[in-house]
Parts: C-alpha cells; sequence; structure tokens
C-alpha cells in the first residue's frame, strides 16, 4: 500500500477514526493490527521477519539488564547475528555471491552456490535498523526494556514510518505508546497539511521530473552535455523530494494521531559544506551510523589516519546500506571522500579567501559555498542512479558533449519531443525546484514562529490541493527509498 495511492485514501481515514472512537488501553493493539494489514498488503509471508525481530530482540531486551558478563554479549550477539543475518541473507547475499563467482572464474574453480530469487521485503532496511538500535541502548544501559510486547511491536512496526523511515529511536517513540491522546483538531489539521505537502513534492515534483531523468538515464548514448547535467540535477532533486515527501506524510500521519516523529530533513540545499549537507539529508540514517558505528570507532578522535578511515567505513557502509550493488558503495566512499578533502582543505581556503580577498565578499563566498555543498553530491549521485559501473562512466563521459545544441533551439525542441516533453512542460520542472524550495523554507520557519494568518495558510493550502489535482501523476509510481 502506497502513501500516494487510492488504496492509503481509503485505509488512513478508517484507521484514523477508529483509533479516536476507541479507548485508550485498547488503541496500541488497533495500531498493531493496522501497522501488520500495512505492510501484507505487500507480501503478507514477510510479515513473519518483522515479527521474529521484534520477538527476538524483546527477549533480548529483557534478558540483557539482568545478564553479566559473556551472557550479556552473547544476547546481544543473537539480536545483531538476526538482524543483520536477515539483512544480508535477504539484500547482500546475491552481490557477495556474485563477486566471489566472479573471482573464483578468474581462477578456474567452480563456484557451486545459487543465486536466491527471493524478493527483497520492502523496508527491511529500516526496521532492522530500528530495532537493532534499540537493542544496542538496552545493552548499553541508556534505555529500559520495554515490558509490553505489543507496545514494543508496535514500535517495530508503527505503519507511518515502517517501510521508509524515520528511524525512529526508542527513547523517543516507545513512550509515546503509553500516553493517552486526545483529538486535537489544530494538531489534525496541522497534520494533514504535512501530509498535503509530502504528497505535492512526491507526485508533482518528484515524479514529473522523473520522466526527463529516466530518459536521459534510461538511454545515456542518446542524450549528451546539458541534457545530462540537467538530468543529474533533477534526479538528485527527485530523489529528496521522493523521500522528503515520504518523510513529510510519515510525520504528518503520526501526527494526527498525536505521535511525533523526528524530522528526517532540514533543507539541505541551504548547506556550506558537503559535511552540513549530509548532516540535514537523512537526518535518522545519518545519527544512527553516527551513534552506533561512528563514535564506537573513535569518531574524530585519534591519529589523522584514524579519523580517515572511520569516515570512508561509515559512508562505505552508508552506501551499502542503500542498495547491494558496489555502484552504491562508490556512492557512499565518494562522499566520504568529499567531507575528508573539506576538513584537510578548510584553513587552506579560509586563507586563500582571505588574501584574495572573497573573504571581504561573505554573501557571494556564501553563495560559492551552498553551490559546491549541493553540486558535489549530487554530481555523485550518478552512480546512485547508475545500474552499473559501466553504466555510471557512460554517463559521466556524456556530460563532455552536445553542449553546441544549446544554440540550437530545433535540436532542443527535437530532444524534448523524444522525450515525450515539450518547453512550457520543461519549464514548468524548471519552476518547480525553486517552488519546493521556498515552501520548504516557509513551512520549517513557520513551525517555529508565530502562525501565519488564516487566509493565507488556507490559500496555500487550496494551492497545494490544487497543483496535486491537477499537475500529480497518478500513476502509483513506489517511493524511491522503497527499495532499501
Amino acid at each position: 500500500m502506497l502513501f500516494n495511492s487510492f488504496e492509503f485514501l481509503l485505509y488512513f481515514p478508517v484507521v484514523i477514526a477508529i483509533y479516536f472512537a476507541m479507548p485508550y488501553r485498547w488503541r496500541w493493539l488497533h495500531l498493531l493490527l493496522a501497522s501488520y494489514f500495512f505492510y501484507m498488503s505487500w507480501e503478507p509471508a514477510y510479515a513473519l521477519l518483522i515479527a521474529a525481530s521484534t520477538v527476538v530482540d524483546y527477549f533480548v531486551g529483557l534478558r540483557l539488564p539482568e545478564a553479566k558478563g559473556t551472557r550479556r554479549k552473547l544476547l546481544l550477539c543473537v539480536s545483531l547475528c538476526l538482524n543483520l543475518g536477515l539483512l544480508f541473507s535477504f539484500k547482500y547475499y546475491n552481490l557477495i555471491n556474485g563477486s566471489f563467482q566472479a573471482l573464483a572464474a578468474i581462477v578456474g574453480v567452480d563456484w557451486l552456490l545459487p543465486e536466491s530469487n527471493f524478493l527483497l521485503p520492502v523496508g527491511i532496511s529500516f526496521y532492522t535498523f530500528q530495532t537493532l538500535g534499540y537493542t544496542i541502548d538496552v545493552y548499553r544501559g541508556k534505555q529500559s526494556p520495554e515490558r509490553h510486547l505489543g507496545r514494543f511491536a508496535l514500535y517495530v512496526s508503527f505503519f507511518p514510518q515502517l517501510v521508509a523511515g524515520p528511524i525512529e529511536r526508542a527513547s523517543r517513540l516507545l513512550p509515546q505508546f503509553h500516553q493517552d491522546h486526545a483529538w486535537d483538531s489544530a494538531r489534525v489539521v496541522s497534520g494533514l497539511r504535512l501530509m498535503l505537502w509530502g504528497l505535492f513534492k512526491k507526485v508533482v515534483v518528484a515524479d514529473r521530473i522523473a520522466i526527463l531523468v529516466n530518459a536521459v538515464y534510461d538511454q545515456p548514448d542518446d542524450y549528451a552535455g546539458f541534457w545530462v547535467v540537467l538530468a543529474t540535477f533533477f534526479f538528485g532533486f527527485q530523489v529528496y523530494c521522493d523521500f522528503s515527501g515520504y518523510s513529510d506524510i510519515a510525520i504528518g500521519a503520526a501526527r494526527v494521531m498525536g505521535y511525533k516523529l523526528m524530522l528526517n530533513f532540514n533543507q539541505p540545499h541551504i548547506a556550506r559544506s558537503v559535511g552540513e549537507f549530509w548532516s540535514r539529508w537523512h537526518i535518522s540514517l545519518i545519527t544512527w551510523f553516527r551513534d552506533y558505528v561512528y563514535f564506537p570507532l573513535g569518531g574524530s578522535r585519534g591519529a589523522p589516519l584514524r579519523v580517515v578511515t572511520n569516515v570512508l567505513i561509515v559512508f562505505g557502509l552508508s552506501g551499502l546500506w542503500h542498495g547491494a550493488s558496489w555502484t552504491f558503495l562508490i556512492w557512499g566512499l565518494m562522499n566520504g571522500v568529499y567531507i575528508i578533502v573539506g576538513r584537510v582543505t578548510a584553513e587552506t581556503r579560509d586563507r586563500f579567501a582571505v588574501a584574495s580577498g572573497f573573504a571581504r565578499l561573505p554573501r557571494l563566498r556564501i553563495l560559492w559555498q551552498t553551490l559546491t555543498a549541493v553540486a558535489l553530491p549530487y554530481f555523485s549521485f550518478v552512480w546512485f542512479r547508475a545500474d552499473s559501473f559501466d553504466h555510471a562512466l557512460l554517463v559521466y563521459s556524456r556530460l563532455l558533449y552536445g553542449w553546441d545544441q544549446l544554440l540550437q533551439p530545433t535540436e532542443l525542441y527535437w530532444t524534448l519531443h523524444k522525450m515525450g516533453l515539450d518547453f512550457p512542460l520543461l519549464f514548468l520542472m524548471l519552476l518547480l525546484v525553486p517552488v519546493t524550495e521556498l515552501g520548504e523554507y516557509l513551512r520549517l520557519n513557520h513551525e517555529k514562529r508565530k502562525p501565519v494568518a488564516t487566509w493565507v495558510q488556507w490559500t496555500s493550502d487550496y494551492a497545494l490541493l490544487f497543483g496535486v489535482l491537477v499537475l500529480g501523476r497518478f500513476s502509483s509510481e513506489a517511493f524511491f527509498y522503497f527499495q532499501f
């Protein structure tokens, strides 16, 4: 069941109506059943994986505070092996098996292990990380074990953020399932508005600019220069609007019921460094890797080589978390290198800015920093979108050719025609980028400041609804991060 589907349009009001109509003590059961129904609408059998992860981590969490020494570590190992084992079996087995098969062929050895034909369970990377975070926090003594199995199961499977996050911490979400959330009209309206904004970003912006992105990346031999740059920029923005749109709908849906989920995107396009860009993008995942991988490795402490290694490990793992392909690993490592180079050259760049006089132009310098902070990650997104190593290299090579087409309106027209587009639609796509950024800025600042005039708020709501109904592409396109 997709957030942008007719089925969810029917499902959500029914869930909400029953939720507020029933007594507080039974709401956890209603939401648990609704969450499992939501997930089983894709593949019922894979709900057993969530149930297995839930039961094991629940009992591990109960036993950890009492366990000592080796037994304590063994319990943690059980949780790690189960959750990471599920991830490996369904997501990474074919990648590793195929790599060993290729190596075996080089040395002339027969590799007998077959490929797996299992479909990747939707959202497995998200809910395994969420329940793993709980177990690790209990192990560290930062989280008390949840003794109510039903509420813990709801924490693992809560339908708004089950499939694509945010990856919530137990200390933040679990206590909310023990609270009675009364109907609050202002809160409900606020949640619905956020859901509408997320739907706009998905069906109007992400799905519409995907037309050009798919045309170029599916046939890179047919396009070059300007079109490859535009498609690459559009793809980065497509991923942003697709995933942040999902997060907005998830956060808004939870808010309607009285639950608070963490902010997952915080205007990454105003960042002034690549490091800041990634601290504002998919915040729940970045902070997860920071707390459970980067800090335990030593973080920024220690010798420079150790710090560099830690950064590359975290970004390499983050890349592989996104997909079982070596192109994702390259994408992650590429951004890790960006951050390392940025740190190493920071003082040199500051001295150059002072010596050249650039430092006396602070606004121009901020603009340059922001442009590079966004352009570099977007440039790396070629590896994220490409189907293979060769595909990525082909796309990069096409950046060098075809720029003369900008001076030939007829060629531009026929190129657009081949994509099934025209100049007005291309202009609309380009216009949607600043409009979305302005809307995101106003939304985030509105939530921190005094409310705007009622007529302004309702006018913007009707404009969004009009945009969704008139410009939206309702082909039930899955959200991009569902494949992770």
